[in-house]
């Protein structure tokens, strides 16, 4: 099939299917899209609350709980422990198909009735780690997101086999880290993008350097500090001197980091030499994965984010996850050898099979708008059928959600073949993973037909205001876990955990004077962002599509002019 142009139904730019594309749409038998890509993602995000924690009761057995739904959601919702038991039978919630009604409509009524999961984690695989979301396989963590086999980490996001670390983005494979993002290595602090580096402070792009601070663009160094080398006796004498445990002299050394990083050429992408034909940003160790974010070890992709655990095959469009994806168009939350899925958020675990427009399904096949169901089959709207009465209501449904279509508040037009309806979102805009990398203000979500959540306030009282924080982490001493911190940005308060002290102590930094979700935010500021520019590189003036965008002041080389003048 030809190149195709298309107007957005959300945005109404154009965007365009490629001969490629619709190669992948056939093959798993889907219509092509109707959302350009950056509204796909955008929609998919609105679907996940990954940060926002409120404390309600359990539904089922009414204890005090931690989870991603607000108490005064329509919603029922049922602790970890519940969910996971057989003290509720799945089977009992479901409706029966109506087709005078337009299809997500009644997935809306549906949704209502069900229990939901506290948190979407594995629950079975935790152990004193209960202030997570989106994790497994976790042990002494404390919020974290997006996490799988981490160890004591505490304030971070996107972490996988992670131990004795803090406040870090996108890590993996690494042990005693603090505020680093992109990396790999051992005892790295305030690093990015770097890989296999160990005992190092301020690193950005650096690979296989030991005992280095402030440099870039470094390949298997030992004792550089600004990419000039010393003694070893000079380089840790010159360290002291930097005095990191203090806060004040912690900011200063960071502007002279900064300033002296932008002296120093990027690569265009951040990406490895074992990628193959890949486009996007932060994209490692794959191959024919184009337009990506924040992805690795997948294979024949287009349009994937949060890609974390290997492998991940033939997918378009699908946000967080992998291990062991493949056959998978347009869903979020999706792993763990999932096969042919479609239009999901949530579906997970070994077994999942032909799932269509599911929510928050474990170990299911041939369901088709379904929610919170636990190894099911043949079901339609959480209702059982034969696997002859399934195919023939899955394909009158099919029909019918294109005759009859759902349209909301806007006039957006819901047929098969696109996501799941903003309208079916378990969250307001504020509250989801979207307004990190869509932020919007309350006027243009509302604008837009979607929802805004006011912020509650705090009944906390400061009682150690920014200015009163010791200075050194040599001075703070156990009693200020027992104080109320104040935000230095926000304004909202915060305590210091027993474990967070120990690695500020461990580490010989000065205790934070932002909460951790203004920390987050401070990160997500110096990664590149999911959106691609033309621009020309600055050494050879070669045409490049880069996440830095025209206005930064970063210089940005293609890959041959980065790797000749660096590698």
């Amino acid at each position: 099939m030809n190149q195709e142009i298309k107007t957005c139904q959300n945005c109404k730019k154009d965007f365009t299917i490629e001969p490629e594309d619709f190669a992948f749409y056939e093959k798993i038998k889907v219509p092509a899209p109707t959302f350009c890509p950056d509204c796909r993602f955008q929609r998919r995000m609105m679907f996940r609350n990954e940060r926002v924690l409120y404390k309600r009761k359990c539904d089922l057995c009414g204890k005090d709980m931690v989870t991603i739904f607000s108490p005064d959601s329509e919603l029922v919702v049922y602790c970890p422990g519940c969910w996971w038991s057989d003290n509720w039978d799945d089977s009992e919630y479901f409706l029966e198909y109506n087709p005078a009604r337009p299809f997500f409509e009644q997935m809306i009524e549906l949704q209502k009735k069900t229990p939901h999961m506290a948190l979407l984690n594995t629950y079975a695989t935790l152990i004193n780690s209960d202030y997570v979301n989106h994790a497994g396989g976790l042990k002494n963590c404390y919020l974290i997101f997006n996490a799988d086999f981490c160890e004591n980490v505490l304030y971070s996001a996107i972490v996988v086999h992670v131990k004795d670390s803090m406040d870090c983005y996108m890590v993996g494979e690494s042990e005693l880290m603090y505020q680093d993002i992109d990396c790999t290595g051992y005892r790295l602090f305030f690093c990015e993008s770097c890989s296999k580096c160990s005992e190092s402070y301020f690193l950005k792009s650096c690979t296989g350097c030991d005992n280095c601070f402030g440099c870039i663009n470094l390949r298997n160094k030992k004792y550089h500090i600004f990419n000039k080398p010393y003694t070893k006796e000079e380089y840790f004498q010159k360290i002291k001197e930097y005095k990191l445990d203090s806060y004040e002299e912690l900011l200063k050394v960071r502007k002279i980091v900064d300033a002296f990083w932008l002296q120093h050429p990027n690569k265009y992408m951040h990406k490895d030499a074992q990628c193959v034909n890949v486009s996007g940003e932060y994209v490692f160790r794959a191959k024919n994965a184009l337009n990506c974010y924040q992805a690795r070890e997948l294979e024949d992709a287009r349009y994937c984010q949060f890609i974390t655990l290997p492998p991940a095959k033939d997918i378009y469009d699908l946000t967080e996850w992998g291990n062991g994806v493949q056959r998978v168009v347009d869903s979020i939350t999706v792993g763990e050898g999932a096969d042919m899925v479609k239009f999901t958020f949530g579906a997970w675990d070994q077994g999942t099979m032909e799932v269509e427009y599911g929510m928050y399904n474990r170990s299911c096949q041939y369901i088709f708008g379904c929610i919170n169901q636990k190894k099911k089959r043949y079901r339609i709207l959480n209702k059982q059928y034969s696997p002859e009465e399934y195919v023939a209501l899955r394909t009158r449904i099919i029909e019918d959600m294109d005759k009859n279509p759902y349209v909301d508040s806007v006039g957006r037009v819901w047929r098969y073949g696109d996501f799941l309806p903003y309208d079916l979102s378990p969250f307001m805009y504020n509250e989801s993973h979207a307004i990190q990398f869509f932020p919007l203000s309350r006027e243009e979500v509302f604008k837009n037909g979607w929802r805004w959540r006011e912020s509650l306030k705090s009944n906390y009282v400061v009682t150690l205001s920014v200015d009163k924080i010791p200075d050194s982490i040599h001075d703070a001493q156990d009693s200020i876990l027992k104080e109320i911190l104040g935000c230095g940005l926000c304004g909202k308060a915060f305590r210091l955990t027993p474990a967070e002290l120990a690695l500020l102590r461990r580490f010989e930094f000065p205790v934070p004077r932002l909460c951790s979700d203004c920390r987050h935010m401070e990160r997500i500021a110096r990664i590149n962002p999911p959106k691609l520019w033309d621009r020309t590189c600055v050494r050879c003036g070669k045409e490049i599509k880069t996440s830095y965008s025209p206005d930064r002041s970063e210089i940005v080389y293609c890959e041959q002019c980065y790797n000749a003048e660096v590698a």
